[in-house]
């Protein structure tokens, strides 16, 4: 369990960086601002009145962007410092908002409620070592009639960037700084994992849900790459050429 007290630590530190930085914009958040896209504003569809669990949550924006909205959310996040902050956020703007402090495969551990929506978003399965458990965890987690929402980054971008398209197990010991504006040359220690869009799938269809929407994207609504144009407002893109190159995709998976 060396990668999560390593990738802890990492977190730990990149949520100090992030809070104060103009791309998390906490200050405009606090005032009424939504963190969310349209991309997942236009999937998850109307929220009031849900249960929400949102995985891998960081510090809590867009999970209190979605209970602004009216959804009853509950945030997990491995960070002890991200979930101190989330709390904090949700006491500043009084939202209804529940956070919880885990390891997304150990959370059923913690917490055994089922969910009306599971939802996960950018950058986030390259943190966990493999999928079967998250996938099983996000089935245990829904209420029967329940959607998974799932929006990630695509592995295309990762595979031009030099790394494997394939979960080969060995995961990847690196140091590099975070992506935001104020990182300056600080570097964190951080352990991940290549997952192909197929192994994505199986999982979710091995825990018993039903894929019923697959979409993938040629932007990222975050300038958090090298060699992004932004082609339109918000929509940042990688040109191969004179091409765009898959940036994201989405799904939305249901438990029968």
């Amino acid at each position: 369990m060396e990668h999560l007290e390593i990738n802890q630590r990492a977190w730990d530190r990149r949520t100090e960086i992030h809070a104060e930085s103009s791309f998390y914009n906490v200050t405009g958040f606090i005032k009424g601002d939504s963190t969310l896209n349209s991309i997942e504003i236009n999937q998850l569809g109307d929220v009031k009145d849900k249960s929400l669990l949102h995985l891998q949550c960081h510090f809590g924006l867009d999970s209190l962007s979605l209970a602004r909205l009216g959804a009853s959310v509950t945030g997990v996040d491995l960070s002890a410092v991200a979930i101190n902050k989330a709390n904090e956020l949700a006491l500043t703007t009084n939202l209804n908002a529940t956070f919880i402090c885990s390891d997304v495969l150990q959370l059923r551990q913690v917490d055994n409620q089922q969910y009306d929506m599971v939802f996960s978003s950018y950058g986030v399965l390259c943190w966990l070592p493999e999928l079967t458990t998250w996938a099983k965890v996000i089935a245990d987690s829904l209420k029967s009639g329940g959607q998974f929402h799932l929006v990630e980054f695509h592995p295309f971008h990762d595979v031009m960037a030099g790394y494997p398209y394939f979960n080969t197990h060995s995961p990847f010991h690196e140091s590099e700084s975070t992506y935001t504006e104020n990182s300056g040359d600080e570097e964190q220690n951080i352990v991940t994992w290549a997952h192909s869009i197929s192994e994505v799938l199986t999982a979710l269809i091995d825990a018993g849900l039903v894929i019923s929407q697959f979409n993938e994207h040629d932007y990222s609504p975050y300038d958090c790459f090298d060699g992004l144009q932004e082609t339109s407002s918000g929509k940042f893109q990688l040109i191969q050429n004179n091409e765009p190159v898959p940036m994201l995709y989405s799904l939305v998976a249901t438990k029968p």
